[in-house]
């Protein structure tokens, strides 16, 4: 039955395709071909006697069939038509675009897509022998799914005429076995099968056929059944066959044939009854039927054992069918529960039917082969794995790392080591330092070759010789594509000079790949000297590392402290006086100029920020003058002589009565007397006015606008849990809780909407929405940025920030995400709609989303995620530079930069005072509110600076509030003091 050594590959879950409907479909391919053109079948023809031995045909081979086709082709030929004539068309884009394809491929041959197209439309074309050929080219770089070996193969035994064509497709069955485990592939191998069991060794070729079909699926659940219903059905019509002659037979004939034979079917009964399968209980039935004997007890007692194991597996395979393609999880977590009972054949089997659905997730390849490497370790099943994960995956180098170790591992020859080596150079990895990880995989499997008793060897030179060309091969390939060579430590150098030091007692040679290290711009690195010390010390000498260290004293810029300490303390273990006196001095001058570098880095890091806060002080300054400026010519604008005359009655009538300015506070709004007083007396806007009053009606509008029901509610903080905080909204939005409301009470029960408004009763453009449960208040998270009155509004958690403060919303990763693309350059007009249409040629979409502002407008920036990693990968080579809407954009792996964390307020201590803290301003600098309000008129330049300046800090005085506060002035006091300018 079923064992670990099968080297099978994955199936798809689908359900098989018979012969005879794949047959129907090339059927109407061709009626319609010859009904469009009437040369179409001679081509394929002509082609087809041209495609090489084993493949000739006899020139008078055409069917009856065939020349019905030919006489219907001849009628559409005599009749030219419109039909005909926008076939024409057809066929001409057509060869078009096989010539575009062709061209792509010759650029790109890892391009997996072109590939399926020119299949596609070379079989439409009928053009046979190069179908043929592409379909060869591409089989060869990728491992093909079900549907196209099944494509191909029904093409083949169409037109397999003898023995030889029949021997061809055996070798096209025996390649897609390889692919992927297959149960339909090996159901439609073993029924070609049958049909050569005329030919010489026929019989044992099906039979070989189906053994190996049971080995490879036959623990399927699902689909085994298929496979093991097939074979039985086979051995069953042997016995039918054998039957009527059976009585006519001596004893020892009828032994030796039918009995044996019956015996066969009895076997695939007994074998099946003991495997888990779907649908146990009929085949039971059946073989109790079938069976003139009664059925063994040890039979029975495997069918019931088997029974029980279907009743674990169920829960898995159920979850496998309710769920949507690719199924990753459920399959991983069918794993785990395989990888516990621990049968090899079962995790084999598990592992290739998640890979069927998830062939291009390198983590999956990778656990499957360490099991493989770590358990199996058979050659032919481990080789054949990591072969398979290299076609499917070629862009991870990890997978590529780990073949060269399993061949390494498994003795396989160096010249095949060598040519896998190369095929990993040109798969096309995503980032310089996957080439550096390859290279390095490669060097070490060399040295390991290397036999360094001998003074000189073949090995040795081509170790060398391979660490030259690896340096060549990243300053020229590598950096010439990514910018850099993805070694910036020059790691391979590093191991390069070790071997030559320690297993080659080169010491020559590994200084002057040490001196090659430091000109690389690594000499100011600390570490980069100490290593070289170390290997100085170890396989050196003295004056070495002495000359090594006063180097590295004299170019070290981030640790020259440790370089200094290292030196010393060699000095004063080894060194003679003269060597320690001249330590002490290099180190003491090098370590004075560090300190005085790094005082004027201070002192100008400083400056810096002074000239920044004084520039943003002055433009403050501005601002405001420009304001104050722009308020007095508005003033001045008036009626001069009205506004002496009311303003003179005006400010000194009322004087005594005008009210004191009250600070806005958010939620409030002021008693409707003093609102109605304060519009009379000084306007909205603290402008004068005159005396007379609106009409009843406008005033009473604009008392019902004063007067709007907006009572303070204070926030309770225990509701934090239950509570999202909604902003961004538009600040015109009427009545925002009745609008807001069915939006949220989507998610759940809504207890409150609280919008808040400015003192004067305007919306202030966010608001608290209330549930009544928590899994409500999470569950409208997940409106955030839902676009409301042409604005995204902006939904997060509720959380008190001042015992908070480090808390941040941000719904997306910061990190390295290798399956989402950045977008950016792209033209404002273009709609999440139009992106999907371009990004979904490269692979699956999963998300897509379009960078805006907080009004809503689009920034020319998108993010893209992909399914995994490898069709974002693909899609940044294929998108990278395109033209969209005359912008061309730029395309990379999503890898944002690390946000810039705020400094903590620093400690400053004041002249002459107690240390105090520096203000930290916000993202936008000082706020306005920090701007004096007093005319300069009335400012008073205050004392305590001058005397802090001048001597000691006079002791803060206890004062009373009314010798502390300024006095109180009211409006008319200001508007005096501006019109007396």
């Amino acid at each position: 039955m079923a064992t670990a050594a099968a080297t099978s590959v994955s199936e798809p879950e689908t359900e098989p395709k018979a012969a005879p409907k794949a047959e129907g479909e090339e059927d109407e391919v061709k009626t319609a071909r010859t009904r469009k053109k009437a040369s179409s079948r001679t081509v394929a023809t002509a082609t087809y006697k041209t495609t090489g031995p084993g493949w000739d045909q006899q020139e008078e081979g055409v069917s009856e069939s065939d020349g019905d086709e030919y006489a219907m082709a001849s009628s559409a030929e005599s009749s030219p038509g419109e039909y005909e004539w926008e076939y024409d068309e057809e066929e001409e884009k057509n060869q078009l675009e096989i010539e575009r394809l062709e061209e792509q491929l010759s650029i790109n041959v890892y391009d997996y897509n072109c590939h399926v197209d020119l299949i596609r439309l070379l079989r439409l074309e009928g053009e046979l022998a190069k179908v043929r050929m592409a379909r060869q080219k591409m089989s060869e770089i990728f491992p093909l799914t079900e549907e196209l070996w099944l494509e191909w193969l029904h093409d083949e035994i169409s037109m397999a005429l003898d023995g030889l064509d029949r021997e061809h497709v055996y070798d096209l069955f025996e390649k897609a076995v390889k692919d992927y485990i297959c149960p339909n592939i090996w159901l439609e191998y073993g029924q070609y099968s049958v049909g050569g069991i005329g030919q010489k060794g026929g019989l044992e070729k099906v039979r070989s056929v189906f053994e190996r079909a049971l080995s490879s699926v036959g623990l399927h659940m699902t689909k085994g059944l298929a496979i093991w219903e097939a074979y039985r059905e086979f051995e069953s019509a042997i016995v039918e066959a054998a039957r009527p002659i059976a009585d006519f037979l001596s004893p020892f004939d009828r032994e030796q044939t039918f009995d044996s034979q019956l015996e066969k079917v009895h076997s695939l009964f007994r074998r099946q009854l003991a495997i888990p399968l779907y649908d146990m209980e009929a085949t039971f039935a059946e073989y109790e039927e079938w069976s003139e004997d009664p059925i063994p007890e040890s039979v029975i007692q495997n069918y019931n054992k088997a029974l029980q194991q279907l009743e674990k597996y169920k829960p898995y395979e159920e979850a496998l069918l309710e769920a949507e393609a690719p199924r990753l999880a459920e399959y991983q977590a069918y794993i785990d529960f395989e990888m516990k009972i621990g049968d090899p054949a079962r995790i084999q089997l598990i592992f290739e039917r998640a890979l069927v659905e998830n062939c291009l997730v390198p983590d999956l390849w990778i656990r499957y082969s360490q099991y493989l490497d770590r358990q199996l370790k058979v050659k032919d099943l481990v080789l054949s794995v990591h072969n398979r994960a290299v076609r499917n995956c070629p862009w991870t180098v990890a997978l590529w790392s780990r073949y060269l170790l399993a061949m390494e591992r498994h003795g396989v020859d160096h010249q095949t080591i060598s040519v896998t080596f190369e095929k990993a150079l040109s798969a096309g990895f995503i980032q310089a330092t996957d080439y550096v990880e390859i290279w390095q995989a490669y060097l070490d499997y060399l040295r390991r070759r290397v036999d360094f008793r001998q003074d000189s060897s073949k090995e040795l030179e081509e170790l060398r010789s391979a660490f030259t060309r690896a340096l060549e091969y990243l300053k020229q390939e590598v950096e010439e594509r990514f910018n850099e060579s993805g070694d910036p430590s020059c790691m391979i150098m590093q191991n390069w000079a070790r071997i030559e030091a320690r297993l080659c007692n080169n010491m020559q040679k590994a200084r002057e790949l040490w001196d090659s290290i430091m000109t690389r711009g690594n000499a100011k690195y600390a570490n980069m000297w100490l290593e070289y010390y170390n290997l100085e010390r170890a396989h050196g000498d003295t004056q070495h590392c002495r000359k090594a260290l006063h180097r590295a004293v004299q170019c070290t810029s981030d640790y020259p402290e440790h370089v200094c300490e290292v030196l010393l303390t060699m000095e004063r273990t080894e060194g003679t006086l003269e060597d320690w006196d001249i330590a002490v001095q290099k180190t003491e001058t090098r370590l004075a100029r560090v300190n005085e570098q790094r005082i004027k880095a201070v002192e100008k890091e400083a400056a810096l920020a002074q000239q920044e806060e004084e520039k943003a002080e002055h433009r403050k300054r501005a601002r405001a003058e420009k304001k104050a400026l722009k308020k007095k010519k508005k003033t001045r604008g008036a009626d001069k002589r009205k506004a002496d005359e009311d303003d003179e009655k005006e400010w000194g009538d009322d004087e005594e009565e005008q009210p004191s300015k009250r600070r806005r506070i958010e939620n409030s709004v002021p008693i409707a007397g003093e609102a109605r007083d304060l519009e009379a007396e000084t306007g909205l806007f603290g402008k004068s006015a005159s005396i007379d009053v609106d009409p009843p009606s406008k005033q009473k509008e604009r008392a019902a606008v004063l007067k709007r029901d907006v009572p303070k509610v204070p926030h309770d903080s225990s509701k934090d849990s239950i509570t999202v905080f909604v902003s961004n909204l538009p600040y015109s939005m009427e009545e925002p809780d009745v609008k807001l409301r069915p939006l949220f009470e989507a998610c759940g029960e809504v207890v409150e909407i609280r919008p808040i408004f400015s003192n004067r009763g305007d919306f202030r453009g966010y608001c608290y929405v209330e549930f009544k449960e928590e899994k409500s208040a999470l569950q409208a998270l997940e409106l955030d940025r839902k676009n409301v009155e042409g604005r995204p509004m902006f939904v997060s958690p509720c959380v008190d920030k001042s015992k908070n403060p480090d808390f941040k919303v941000f719904r997306y990763s910061t990190a390295l995400e290798k399956h989402k693309l950045f977008i950016s350059g792209l033209p404002f007009s273009c709609t999440k709609e139009e992106l999907e249409e371009i990004c979904k040629a490269h692979g699956t979409v999963r998300d897509i989303r379009l960078v805006t502002n907080r009004a809503g407008k689009p920034k020319g920036l998108a993010y893209v995620e992909y399914e995994n990693e490898s069709q974002a990968s693909q899609a940044v080579m294929k998108m990278d530079g395109m033209t969209i809407k005359e912008n061309v954009i730029k395309v990379a792996i999503s890898n944002p930069p690390q946000r810039k964390v705020p400094e903590k307020p620093e400690a400053k201590k004041g002249p002459g005072g107690p240390m105090v803290l520096r203000q930290i301003y916000g993202a936008r600098g000082k706020g306005r509110t920090q701007l004096s309000l007093l005319p300069r008129a009335l400012q008073r330049p205050s004392t305590t600076a001058a005397q802090a300046e001048n001597g000691p800090a006079p002791k803060p005085a206890v004062t009373t509030s009314a010798a502390t506060e300024a006095p109180k002035m009211s409006n008319a006091d200001f508007a005096k003091l501006l019109l007396r300018k």
